[in-house]
C-alpha cells in the first residue's frame, strides 16, 4: 500500500516525533507500517522515508540505496561521494552518538520538499544507536553518502528539513540540478553560483 508522502508546510514535518515503546515496535501495526513505508519510499524513488514523512509523529525510518539508483552516476562522483549500495533497514528511536570530517557539502532532495535539492553540508561520518523493527538495541558506523542519508532521515524524526541547513544560493528545481550542475564537482557549483552562506 503506497502511503502519501506530505509536503513542506504540514506541521508534522517541524515536530519533535515520540519514541516507540517495546510493546509498540511488536505490534502488528508497526510490522505493516514499516512494509508499507518500504513500498511507498521504493515507488518514490527515494534511499530513506522518515514517519513524518508520512504523517505519524513517530521515531521510525526506513532506509534503503539500492545498486540502481547509482548505476547512472559517473564513477568519479560515486567515489567523490563515497556512495555504496546500503541493505533495507529499518531506524527506531535512533540516535547519532558521535559525528566527526567534514563539512562535506553535496546536492541533496528530500520526498517531502518535491522538486527541489541545494547543497547541504553533512559530517563525513557519524556512529547511530538505534533498535531494529525486533527492538533489539543496534549500533551503525557509516561513512559517505550512507551517513548522509542517516543524518538527513534522523533530522526528519526531530522536524528539522534539509533547507534548515542547505546554501541557499544553491537551491535549484530537479530538472535545473540534472541540466546544469548533477555532473559538475561541488566546489565548481559553488564558484559559479558565487558567495554561499
Amino acid at each position: 500500500m503506497r502511503l502519501k508522502i506530505v509536503q513542506a508546510g504540514e506541521e508534522v514535518l517541524r515536530m519533535r516525533a515520540h519514541l516507540l515503546s517495546p510493546e509498540e515496535i511488536r505490534s502488528r501495526e508497526i510490522r505493516e507500517l514499516i512494509e508499507h513505508m518500504r513500498e511507498t519510499m521504493h515507488d518514490a524513488l527515494g534511499v530513506g522515508l522518515a514517519a513524518p514523512q508520512i504523517g505519524l509523529p513517530i521515531q521510525l525510518a526506513v532506509i534503503e540505496d539500492r545498486e540502481e539508483y547509482q548505476a547512472h552516476l559517473p564513477p568519479q562522483l560515486r567515489a567523490e561521494r563515497e556512495r555504496r549500495p546500503v541493505p533495507f533497514h529499518v531506524l527506531i528511536n535512533p540516535t547519532i552518538v558521535s559525528s566527526a570530517g567534514g563539512p562535506v557539502e553535496f546536492f541533496e532532495g528530500c520526498l517531502s520538499v518535491a522538486g527541489l535539492s541545494a547543497i547541504v553540508p553533512r559530517y563525513s561520518t557519524v556512529k547511530v544507536e538505534h533498535l531494529d523493527e525486533n527492538g533489539t538495541s543496534n549500533k551503525i558506523e557509516a561513512s559517505g553518502w550512507y551517513a548522509r542519508i542517516l543524518q538527513h532521515e534522523i533530522d526528519h524524526l526531530h522536524g528539522t528539513l534539509y533547507i534548515d541547513r542547505m546554501h541557499s544560493r544553491t537551491l535549484t528545481t530537479v530538472e535545473n540540478l540534472n541540466r546544469f550542475w548533477k555532473d559538475l564537482p561541488v566546489l565548481e557549483v559553488r564558484n559559479k553560483l558565487g558567495s554561499v552562506d
